[in-house]
């Protein structure tokens, strides 16, 4: 398996985007290609001969319009990534670049799985059991009811083929778990959901609020990508906030410094399961190949992991999953 990495994509490419991909070409077994500028990408190859390196002379940088800069940089890292996919030259490509623009040239290059009326982006979140499915958290926003039904199939195909749910439970993000909750679309999107889910593969188990699904109600939730992008990004600064404080607070005072040693362990435990470096990225579900988006901060555990979750869309075939999900 061949995946393609966006080195110049992210707040600490290339060099932990390189190091990360040399991580993946040791130990995932897959064949690494990092795409980038020669004179920042190729001297830090030097010391990694498993990578393959192809050239790119333009970058799409954060602050670039997403479409704009696709249409205009056709030889940037981002492109030239995608067109690898399109060509058949890779199975996969990753960046955590402008995610607006990985969404564009996903979408430009290689095109929506026929049936799809938009992708959506998906994370793990994150719960006391099993983590779950969260879509879609920032590919769109002002969705449509049709379109959360079918963030509903495809993440439901995610959860069986990737995260191995039998039948897994659909959850719709709301402001209360009575139907009747929440806004138009919402209310709309939860009568078709609940139709959907008779001819299909997931059991719909209506709307879930955040407690819901934090104690693990739902393997797949759903929301609008606006709704979805900041509830991800709370959660991210909550986690991040607990753990700043729980480094202040308690080494203060001898009992404190003890009971900092007692309880450490313990608190790397949780941070492991909290920590969205562990996740890697967020496939784009519904793209005719796989894309994976990884966080703009990711260093090269990020980055490793992301190549895993590209690694895993590839073996279970989630893009012919999700076209015969749509399909039917």
């Amino acid at each position: 398996m061949k995946i393609a990495v966006d080195g110049m994509g992210g707040d600490l490419a290339p060099a932990e985007a390189v190091l990360g991909a040399s991580q993946a070409a040791r130990e995932l077994g897959v064949e690494v290609v990092v795409v980038g500028l020669p004179d920042r990408v190729q001297p830090l190859l030097d010391s990694h001969p498993e990578l393959k390196f192809v050239p790119a002379s333009q970058v799409i940088e954060m602050d670039d319009h997403p479409a704009q800069a696709v249409r205009t940089k056709t030889d940037s890292s981002m492109s030239i990534c995608a067109r690898l996919c399109k060509q058949g030259q890779a199975d996969a490509w990753v960046s955590a670049g402008n995610s607006g623009a990985i969404l564009a040239a996903a979408l430009f290059i290689q095109g929506r799985i026929r049936g799809v009326e938009r992708p959506a982006l998906g994370s793990i979140l994150p719960t006391t059991g099993d983590p779950a499915y969260f879509l879609d958290v920032g590919a769109n926003v002002g969705s449509r009811p049709e379109f959360l039904v079918q963030f509903a199939l495809m993440g439901a195909v995610y959860a069986e083929q990737v995260l191995g749910r039998s039948r897994p439970r659909v959850g719709l993000l709301s402001n209360g778990e009575e139907e009747g909750k929440g806004d138009e679309l919402v209310k709309e999107a939860y009568g078709r959901i609940k139709r959907q889910s008779g001819n299909s593969r997931f059991q719909f188990v209506g709307n879930v609020e955040p407690k819901d699904v934090l104690a693990g109600k739902a393997d797949v939730v759903v929301a609008d990508g606006f709704v979805g992008n900041v509830a991800i990004k709370m959660a991210e600064a909550t986690a991040e906030f607990v753990f700043g404080a729980l480094r202040e607070e308690v080494p203060r005072g001898a009992a404190g410094k003890l009971g900092g040693i007692l309880i450490r362990p313990g608190v790397r435990r949780i941070r492991r399961r909290l920590d969205w470096r562990e996740f890697g990225g967020a496939p784009l579900l519904g793209i005719d190949g796989v894309a994976v988006v990884a966080h703009g901060r990711s260093d090269a555990l990020a980055f490793r992991n992301a190549i895993r979750v590209a690694r895993e869309a590839v073996e279970v075939n989630l893009v012919g999953k999700i076209r015969e999900a749509v399909g039917r």
